[in-house]
């Protein structure tokens, strides 16, 4: 069982409804052990999420800083104002010094214009974060009335929804049924392996996004096809081969590796194949199969960056299928799919 916290990173374009979400989720009864991180540059800061509110208070504490607050719900919240890994590092002593209440999660607002990959991969290459914490998943808010016209129209809200594990359709009560159909239609096409939620007024169960990765915190056991998401495809007519994609597509494939599989052999490969494509490889995941390793691996990796693999003990399949998912923009996927089936 992994034992480093896991880390939710929200995100959405501007006016999406993160806020609003994130406002609800804080007061839910199931979220008291949970710290946040809002960055003080996006829609709100805490004086806006928590205004007319009388569940915050400050902390009476010398050690803590003067952008914390407290919930009655349990939440502790504070804004970035340093640099993230700073911050999450600075969190997580304070934690350990029980200075602060203990809480088993942790949920990153980003600013409505931030690319989620650069985020993701600032924090794989710091050393202390990775060892305390793990990406949960990436949930991203989509506003039904505006968002088909925003991932048409703005890169970040594409790439957001593009590396989204999970797709949270917002203001359904604004938007008329062919808006909000053609937007999920959309979504399914840039990724097919995100789950959407559909909701009105930020009202969503926290069992659909926080908790949703790649261990199930209920029964402490790896859910790796949960997490894999392996995006769902219509197949294609036998013999023929994928399509090359234009230079600004956004693509999700899924590669079946051949066995069996060596981990000495492709961990280097994998190292290149970033290196190659990082600045369109908008995300990267694998369940690993390999004859070298005592149990299966989850691999990871954002734009050039790949995380260090998480050993899957005492999970296993029936059938031993290795297979990774990839997501980017202008990728060649008949070229990594003929590089990756070399193995």
């Amino acid at each position: 069982m992994d034992k480093r916290i896991p880390v939710t990173l929200l995100t959405g374009f501007l006016g999406s409804g993160k806020t609003t979400l994130l406002n609800k989720l804080l007061h839910h009864p199931d979220m008291r052990d949970t710290a946040i991180i809002i960055n003080e540059l996006g829609d709100a800061g805490l004086d806006q999420i928590f205004a007319n509110s009388n569940l915050a208070q400050n902390i009476e504490n010398e050690h803590i800083a003067d952008n914390t607050v407290l919930l009655s719900s349990g939440c502790l919240c504070c804004t970035l104002k340093n640099e993230l890994a700073d911050t999450m590092r600075d969190l997580f002593f304070k934690r350990a010094l029980q200075a602060i209440p203990q809480f088993n999660r942790l949920i990153i607002e980003t600013t409505g214009m931030a690319d989620p990959g650069p985020i993701l991969a600032n924090l794989m290459n710091e050393p202390v974060i990775e060892s305390v914490y793990r990406l949960d998943a990436v949930v991203v808010t989509i506003d039904s009335v505006y968002g088909l016209q925003q991932i048409e129209e703005n890169t970040e809200a594409l790439k957001q929804a593009a590396v989204a594990d999970v797709l949270v359709l917002t203001k359904t009560d604004l938007a008329n049924t062919k808006q909000i159909s053609a937007l999920k239609e959309k979504l399914i096409a840039i990724n097919p392996g995100a789950t959407q939620h559909k909701i009105v007024h930020g009202e969503l169960d926290p069992v659909f996004v926080v908790d949703v990765g790649l261990y199930d915190l209920t029964t402490k056991q790896p859910e790796p096809q949960r997490w894999l998401r392996a995006p769902i495809k219509q197949a294609q007519p036998k013999g023929t081969l994928p399509q090359k994609t234009q230079h600004d597509d956004i693509i999700s494939f899924t590669v079946i590796m051949p066995s069996p599989l060596y981990w000495s052999q492709l961990k280097p490969h994998l190292l290149t194949f970033c290196q190659k494509n990082g600045k369109n490889l908008l995300r990267l995941k694998g369940i690993i199969h390999a004859v070298d390793q005592p149990a299966p691996l989850a691999i990871h990796a954002v734009h050039f960056t790949p995380y260090p693999p998480t050993l899957l003990e005492g999970w296993d399949e029936e059938e031993a299928l290795s297979r990774i998912v990839i997501i980017g923009k202008g990728l060649d996927e008949l070229e990594i799919r003929k590089a990756l089936m070399q193995f």
